[in-house]
Formats: structure tokens, C-alpha cells, sequence
């Protein structure tokens, strides 16, 4: 305690010393400003890093406070909210299959499945249902807990047969003991109330962006009916998947407008993907200068502490990061992967490349149905107890340890 108090007035003292020297350069004012501009970010990084639940009431200026703060101090302090509420040893592994590629009518200038880009991929028609239940049991089989499935359409209507093979796959993947996501456009509430119906787990839908940088990005879908969507999905009782897409030609302040969107929803998405660009030839946004990684450890440090228990999932453009910046993202708060042969029509990492990296690191792939709780001492005390008991079997056996 008394080295506390000790350290707190040795603070306070240069901070005073330091407004003196400033106050002798500038106005008084000016240093007035700043000094209480500090004060207001400090207290919102203390409020984030003691959470002890999901808050939704967070203001733009809030979560530029904690995206701006020095980035070695941020990354740590999300890890330290990341270990409140979840193993951190433990990451989920999600496969993603394309069942149905290209001929979407929409304008994403960074997708190749838009009709009106010339990107060579071909479009073709929904995949069997018994094609895609074979590749969701080689997912599981590999470690896979989450098999996701994507359809290039803007959205499901007059698409009744459609979905009836998807409620099937859904069902069949269920079958098989993995969790099950599927992003297929828009939906309207009858629609997410059928795919609750088949057991669905989660819909992804990404908002990609804020609010003001999005019409730059794509015209034929508006930011609001995203949302109307993510409702849709929210109300019948399917969990959340939404996230953003990082070097869209964006700044820092749409990525603080991204997560303020997502972090002010009625209530936090389950999962947050966090992409990054991977530039496809024939779209608008090829030769888009290639985004910064610390925008990206900040982006998902800064989700971490305003999201606490939102799983976040480093999606597309991972295959290019170095395993080293993998892990920077695994210790300030990401927790999730997209693994196995491809992600939709973008190259991925595969499973025995990523189950060698976990066992470097000392991780492990997450269970299936795993809930993030606020965990007490001697249940974190407990469970890293067990981890590590898992990794030196691992280690021993050569098997992947699940915890």
C-alpha cells in the first residue's frame, strides 16, 4: 500500500512539474486543456480495464480514449481484460465453406463475388447439402469446432428451396457436434426464425465499416438496412456475428466509428471478425495502400476492452500476418480463427499450420459451446492449472489439447 501511494505521488508530482514547464512555454489554458483531456482518457481506461460485464452505452469519444492510448499500454490492458473473461490459452478454430460462389449483384468494392467486376471467379449454384456435410466432418475432424457457411447472394427472397438446403446443412452440421454460422445477405425476421428453427448458432453480418465512411465503399445496400438485418437475426434468438473489414482507404476515426456501432447494439455481438483488405484484381479497391499492423493490434485491443466477453476472430488477409503478430493479437484479446483449406475466395491458413503454431505458443482450440464468463481467482488459478497440464500431454502425446 505504501508503495501505491508512494508511486501515485511520485505521479502526481511530475505531472505538476510537467504543467509547470508546459505552462511557461504555452498558455495556461492550452495546458489546462490537455491536462484535463489525459485525465478524462485515464479514467475511461480505468472504467474498461475493471469491467466486470458488457457495456453498451459507449460514446465515440470513450472508445477514441482507448484506441489512442499508447499502444504497448493498450495491448496489455486488453490482455488483461481478455484473461477476466476467457482461457486465454484457448482459441476457436472456424472453417469456412463457400456453398454458393459469385453472381452477387451487390457492389462491395473489395469483393471478387460481385457481378460487376471482372475478378475471373466463376459463379456457380448452391453446393449439395451432402457435399458440404462431407466437408464440415473433414473440418471437425481437423479441430474444427465452428463450421460457417457463405452464399454470394444480396439477399434470401424467393429463395424458399435455397433455404431449405441450408436449414438441412444447418442441421447436419449440428449433427456432427460443431457449431454453425451462415452469412447470407440480408434476412427478414420470418427467414432468421426458420434458421432458428434448424438450430442455427450464429449469422454472420458485417456493418464493414463507420457509418460515414461506408458509402464510399458500397451503394447498393445502406448501412441501415445492415443493422435491420443484425435485428432481424438478434431478435430470433440467434447469436451475433458482425464485424469490420480494416483498409478500405479508411481512417483511425472510422475504425473508432466501427467499434462504436457494434459496441452500442442493444447488446454486443457474440462474435467480432476482424478482416483486413485482401486486394483482389478487378476490384476498386486492388491497389488500396495496404493497412498499418499496429491500426490492427489497436483496432482488436480496443474491441477487447470495450467487448469483454465477444469472441474476436481474426478472419481474412491472417494468412499474411506473421505468426509472431498472430500471437500479439492473441495476447491482446483475439481469440478465434478461420482455418482449413480456403476462406470463401481467399487463401487460408490450414489446420495442421495452425495446430503446430498453438502448440508453439502453448495454445489450444476452444470447445465447442464455450460461454465467456467473468472468472474469479481460484477459477483462473484452476483453469490455467488444467491448460498447462493439457499442453505438457499434448506435448507428450503429439495430439491437439482442446480446452
Amino acid at each position: 500500500m505504501l508503495w501505491k501511494t508512494n508511486r501515485a505521488l511520485v505521479g502526481r508530482q511530475a505531472i505538476s512539474s510537467s504543467a509547470s514547464f508546459l505552462r511557461r512555454a504555452y498558455s495556461a489554458t492550452a495546458v489546462d486543456d490537455v491536462a484535463s483531456a489525459a485525465s478524462t482518457n485515464s479514467l475511461v481506461f480505468r472504467q474498461a480495464l475493471q469491467a466486470s460485464g458488457p457495456r453498451t452505452n459507449w460514446t465515440r469519444e470513450e472508445i477514441a480514449a482507448i484506441y489512442s492510448a499508447p499502444l504497448m499500454d493498450l495491448a496489455y490492458a486488453a490482455g488483461t481484460v481478455h484473461r477476466r473473461f476467457h482461457n486465454p490459452g484457448a482459441i476457436q478454430m472456424c472453417t469456412l465453406m463457400n456453398i454458393k460462389t459469385g453472381g452477387c449483384s451487390e457492389d462491395c468494392s473489395y469483393c471478387a463475388q460481385s457481378s460487376r467486376y471482372q475478378t475471373g471467379l466463376k459463379a456457380t449454384k448452391l453446393s449439395p447439402v451432402d457435399a458440404v456435410l462431407a466437408a464440415a466432418k473433414v473440418a471437425r475432424d481437423n479441430g474444427s469446432t465452428r463450421f460457417c457457411m457463405g452464399a454470394a447472394w444480396r439477399d434470401m427472397r424467393g429463395r424458399k428451396s435455397g433455404l431449405r438446403n441450408i436449414k438441412a446443412m444447418v442441421e447436419g452440421v449440428h449433427a456432427l457436434g460443431l457449431e454453425s454460422c451462415v452469412t447470407l445477405g440480408m434476412l427478414d425476421d420470418t427467414q432468421a426464425k426458420e434458421l432458428k428453427e434448424a438450430g442455427l448458432t450464429a449469422y454472420n453480418h458485417n456493418v464493414d465499416t463507420s457509418r460515414e465512411h461506408y458509402p464510399k465503399v458500397i451503394t447498393t445496400r445502406s448501412y441501415d438496412e445492415r443493422l435491420e438485418t443484425i435485428s432481424n437475426v438478434r431478435d430470433a434468438g440467434i447469436k451475433v456475428c458482425t464485424g469490420g473489414i480494416l483498409g478500405l482507404g479508411e481512417s483511425a476515426e472510422d475504425h473508432v466509428g466501427l467499434l462504436h456501432t457494434v459496441s452500442t447494439m442493444p447488446a454486443h455481438p457474440e462474435s467480432f471478425p476482424v478482416n483486413t483488405l485482401v486486394p483482389i484484381e478487378g476490384t476498386p479497391l486492388f491497389k488500396t495502400t495496404r493497412i498499418k499492423f499496429d491500426a490492427v493490434l489497436r483496432t482488436i485491443a480496443t474491441a477487447r476492452m470495450i467487448m469483454p466477453t465477444a469472441i474476436i476472430r481474426l478472419a481474412a488477409g491472417r494468412v499474411d500476418m506473421t505468426e509472431e503478430k498472430q500471437v500479439l493479437c492473441f495476447m491482446a484479446g483475439a481469440n478465434a480463427v478461420f482455418t482449413g483449406e480456403k476462406m470463401l475466395t481467399t487463401a487460408c491458413s490450414g489446420w495442421e499450420e495452425d495446430l503446430a503454431m498453438f502448440k508453439r505458443w502453448g495454445l489450444f482450440p476452444m470447445k465447442a459451446y464455450v460461454e465467456p464468463k467473468l472468472r474469479d481467482v481460484s477459477d483462473t488459478v484452476e483453469t490455467e492449472s488444467k491448460t498447462k497440464d493439457a499442453v505438457m500431454a499434448s506435448v507428450s502425446f503429439g495430439q491437439a489439447a482442446t480446452v
